[in-house]
């Protein structure tokens, strides 16, 4: 503390802006010279080891002296007050940059090809990932999304060594695709059994002679009715938060109230709130906010107010599927998944008494509404065991995938290898089931 005060009243620190210049802004003087305005014990201490090195001093040191000329001087302890002024003229702060996270959005790259199918109710886009040759795979998506929302989900690193040996096929429905202009005002929008017909004709312009399904909300539940009428087309089902009864008179009302508001005045806050509740549930912004957010502004700025309009109605004059356990029901094997926090996790329950329990797995994941976005890496793990369990891959162990992923960072691939039909009759993620 006595050696701070000596500095101090030595005169080097005569303001805090002269210490700021003299420390942060590069000083052509040298340190010697700065070393030669410190006062008291700082002064008797340094000046030996400048004697030696410095050739064009000005100022002789007389306050200290060495007793031996030829004996070299011994180093003397220097303060840290000292060590830090001494290194002060190596550290020059040029400029500050601010580096934000790239915000989360949606993105139609990922591989894809868009090919629009012509069919008896006008044309529709459908985006192709992958080799045709391989078995395929066909999506369907909810209200108010179109292929744009199985990105992320396919793109994830465990699903891209499962669909080395697949083909993928996005199905929009009429006129949700990004881009797409107002569909006319005659149009005649089709049903949801219309709708599920017109994956003959995606089908037919493909070459696809059967199919594993999965489809999310709406999507779930046309892939279902089409399963019902073309059982040998269908290899299996993948089902998110499908509904197979008919619509109820709250969600008649809702549904209704949103439609109108579309088409009269466009994305509205509450159409907002009710897409976000849809996909979500409750309070999504407290799981993940830059999720919802994002989901938030794409369905602003990315949505057809009015073709969503013309879907939803579609949407809300769904017929009942018409099955039962006991008499009549969907023949292929179907995955039911839901989110804990989900809206539809009733709809599901009665979905999946309504389906053989031999050849069906009911799932409800914790801690997500979305699950594909909220838990991609459990729902990857159990399409992968349901694809095992139809005989379409080969298992792969937890260090397999560790190693592909391993791999798929340094941009090369693992094909999956075929292996004989496993059946699975019981839930194969277990910690991820809530019965």
């Amino acid at each position: 503390m006595h050696q701070q005060r000596g500095l101090l009243n030595g005169g080097s620190y005569m303001s805090l802006g002269e210490v700021y210049r003299g420390t942060t802004v590069p000083n052509k003087k040298s340190n010697v010279k700065k070393i030669l305005r410190l006062g008291g014990a700082a002064k008797k201490k340094l000046d030996p080891y400048f004697d030696d090195c410095v050739s064009d001093m000005t100022e002789v040191l007389t306050e200290n002296t060495f007793e031996d000329p030829v004996k070299p001087p011994t180093k003397m302890p220097i303060s840290a007050e000292e060590t830090a002024l001494l290194g002060m003229d190596d550290i020059e702060l040029k400029n500050i940059q601010l580096q934000f996270p790239s915000a989360r959005r949606f993105s139609g790259e990922g591989g894809c090809v868009e090919v629009r199918v012509r069919t008896d109710r006008g044309d529709i886009v459908v985006a192709v990932q992958g080799d045709r040759s391989k078995p395929a795979i066909i999506t369907y998506h909810d209200l108010g999304l179109n292929y744009v929302c199985f990105q992320p989900f396919f793109n994830f690193v465990d699903m891209r060594a499962l669909l080395e040996n697949f083909c993928v096929y996005h199905v929009n429905a009429p006129g949700q695709e990004d881009g797409a202009p107002s569909l006319p005002e005659d149009y005649l929008y089709p049903t949801m059994d219309e709708l599920a017909n017109q994956l003959n004709y995606v089908l037919g312009h493909f070459g696809i002679k059967t199919f594993i399904g999965f489809g999310v909300g709406a999507g779930a539940n046309i892939l279902a009715r089409f399963a019902l009428v073309h059982p040998q087309k269908v290899d299996a089902l993948a089902l998110i938060n499908c509904t197979s009864n008919q619509a109820g008179w709250i969600e008649w009302a809702y549904q209704k109230m949103n439609s109108r508001s579309l088409k009269n005045r466009g994305m509205t806050q509450g159409v907002l709130d009710y897409l976000m509740w849809h996909h979500f549930g409750r309070f999504p912004e407290e799981r993940n906010h830059d999720l919802t957010q994002m989901y938030r502004m794409y369905f602003t700025r990315n949505v057809n107010p009015t073709n969503l309009s013309l879907l939803i109605d579609a949407y809300v004059r769904r017929t009942d599927l018409g099955i039962a356990r006991e008499t009549d029901t969907i023949k292929v094997p179907v995955l039911n998944i839901t989110g804990a926090l989900s809206p539809h996790v009733d709809d599901t329950v009665t979905f999946n008494g309504r389906l053989n329990p031999n050849n069906s797995t009911w799932m409800k994941i914790s801690d997500s509404g979305m699950v594909l976005e909220e838990q991609p890496a459990k729902i990857s793990e159990a399409f992968r065991l349901f694809l095992q369990g139809e005989g379409y891959v080969a298992p792969l162990s937890p260090t397999k995938i560790t190693a592909y992923r391993r791999l798929s960072d340094a941009g090369r691939r693992r094909p999956c290898r075929h292996s004989p039909v496993i059946r699975i009759t019981e839930n194969p993620i277990s910690e991820a089931v809530v019965c």
